[in-house]
């Protein structure tokens, strides 16, 4: 597609946190390419246990059954007194506590499991492990759901299109933490290839048991009386998640894997724009997908400042995109997908342009599926300095690159406000106010603007010709954000282009960003710095993959 990369917009535009802080879920996300494979390559799925007593108390295993490998989510429910129940990090107990099992678990792989997994980070998994998780019930809602089915009625739809989930993951935890399998171990396999593969398997299968486990403690407490949960309240149904700053550092630090997410939406959107003609199947799947983004943001409420402001941009820009789409869009015209962006560009806010985005590929599967191969990384290959570069041309990559960064003044308070840091509690990123809090001498090196500005003074006065690696013998603390600069000049869209430790700077925009990208919908900040989603919401379930749209 050697046409399409004129229209691809330029990386200056696009990695800015405002823009990146209204991304929406496409078909290029983590958990839409899950689906599809699995309904593509005919996944079995079964549930071999399910040893869950009247109290709901007890283990299950979900396997889903690929052409070539198993994977077997374990399932651990709990008696959770209502006072231990909290969606904080530091938590230490849960509703209900998942591993993803690599293959079938024989009886010691459940009891050893069973010792560990309740415990989260207080217990260890092994390699053949590849997520651990634990997830609370959204317990109003969860009680009424068990009520009205165990009475013989279904349980009222507008408090579970409100909530939109009967539990909420608190973590997802993959990739070597706690003993799981490393995801070198597993990168090989085409299943397990593109990113959170693993993670959005457990969730979908968590989403399973959340319903079966309403049904049956429904059963045991109105026996011949209770029903099962109507398909389409339940295919309504998502898994929630709770999640704050912990998740936020990930695309700072992983700058060719951003690179590769935000390259591959926008050649997607790239060849969106460069076709000659509208097809009626392509404008027929537009309308569609304009109008469930149109119910989903009537559904979609917020109590934080502001996501309402981005709310009521966002209902509005897709009214106005509905009705250019049906009375003013010229089909008639050279690139006529082309044309619709440039109209969104000229009239929508940031949310709206972002929402169109979205919907314009969501008819164009054929055309950009396949992108979803190049999302994945190799950053090792990449980390390697190359020592040889002149300096002149280290000072045209910043130049090029970072010029956004290279005249703030990082001494002024308004620029150097905050500092990220691990806290001691639980080992997560956090985000501290400089001139209010302690710790900022065991700050996190993420301020990647600052870094590239000092190195830009340490290169005044240095010969043109001479080789960079003799700047880093005498001042090797240059050597990360040199390392950076060589990595973006390769990867355009691997650097986020804000001052990261701003006191303007909004870290939900980092979350927003990074949870679309996983499929997240629903998205419902309650600060700044944490968040919840909501994820499949609408997908369908292990007993119907035959049906729906991925």
């Amino acid at each position: 597609m050697l046409g399409a990369a004129r229209f691809r917009r330029d990386p200056d535009e696009v990695m800015r946190l405002a823009r990146m802080g209204c991304s929406h879920p496409t078909r290029l996300s983590f958990l839409r390419q899950l689906l599809r494979r699995m309904r593509t390559e005919g996944w079995r799925f079964d549930r071999p246990v399910w040893d869950i007593d009247a109290q709901g108390v007890g283990r299950a295993v979900y396997r889903a059954i690929g052409p070539v490998r198993t994977y077997s989510l374990v399932a651990f429910a709990h008696d959770l007194p209502p006072e231990a129940r909290s969606d904080r990090v530091i938590a230490t107990a849960w509703d209900a506590t998942f591993a993803l099992y690599d293959g079938t678990p024989d009886a010691d792989d459940l009891e050893r499991l069973a010792a560990n997994v309740p415990l989260q980070e207080a217990g260890r998994i092994s390699s053949s492990e590849l997520s651990l998780s634990r997830a609370n019930r959204s317990v109003r809602l969860f009680d009424h759901v068990v009520d009205r089915l165990a009475s013989g009625m279904q349980p009222d739809a507008a408090m579970l299109l409100e909530t939109g989930y009967l539990m909420r993951t608190t973590a997802v935890y993959g990739s070597g933490k706690f003993g799981a399998a490393d995801r070198a171990e597993v990168v090989d396999r085409p299943e397990m290839r593109a990113p959170f593969q693993a993670e959005m398997l457990s969730v979908w299968l968590t989403r399973a048991f959340t319903v079966d486990l309403v049904e049956h403690l429904a059963r045991a407490r109105g026996g011949e009386r209770a029903v099962r949960l109507a398909p389409d309240l339940k295919r309504g149904l998502g898994v929630g998640n709770s999640t704050g700053l912990g998740m936020a550092p990930f695309l700072i630090r992983h700058p060719v894997l951003l690179n590769n997410w935000m390259l591959a939406r926008e050649e997607a959107l790239a060849r969106v724009r460069a076709q000659d003609t509208v097809g009626d199947v392509e404008r027929t799947g537009l309308q569609n997908a304009l109008r469930d983004a149109q119910e989903n943001a009537r559904l979609w409420a917020s109590a934080h400042p502001i996501q309402q402001t981005k709310l009521t941009e966002l209902r509005s820009s897709l009214d106005q995109i509905m009705v250019h789409v049906a009375q003013g869009w010229d089909l008639s015209g050279p690139h006529p997908w082309n044309a619709l962006w440039r109209w969104g560009q000229d009239n929508l806010p940031l949310e709206g342009q972002e929402a169109l985005l979205a919907a314009m590929l969501e008819p164009h599967g054929a055309l950009i599926d396949g992108l979803g191969d190049c999302m994945d990384a190799d950053e090792g290959v990449h980390f390697p300095i190359d020592g040889a570069m002149r300096v002149a041309d280290l000072r045209a990559i910043l130049q090029a690159h970072y010029g956004w960064a290279l005249d703030v003044d990082y001494t002024a308070r308004e620029h150097c406000a905050r500092f990220w840091y691990i806290s001691e509690d639980k080992l997560e990123p956090r985000l501290g106010e400089r001139f209010d809090e302690p710790g900022a001498e065991r700050e996190l090196p993420l301020d990647t603007g600052r870094q590239a500005a000092a190195l830009g003074r340490a290169l005044e006065g240095q010969p043109d010709d001479m080789a960079v690696a003799h700047l880093l013998l005498a001042q090797p603390e240059h050597r990360p954000a040199l390392r950076r600069a060589q990595i973006t000049a390769r990867h355009p869209f691997a650097e986020i282009r804000e001052n990261l430790i701003a006191a303007d700077m909004l870290p939900i925009d980092l979350l927003r960003c990074k949870l679309a990208f996983f499929g997240a919908t629903r998205f419902d900040p309650r600060s700044d710095r944490w968040v919840r989603i909501s994820l499949f919401q609408g997908a369908p379930y292990p007993d119907n993959m035959g049906g729906g749209c991925a």
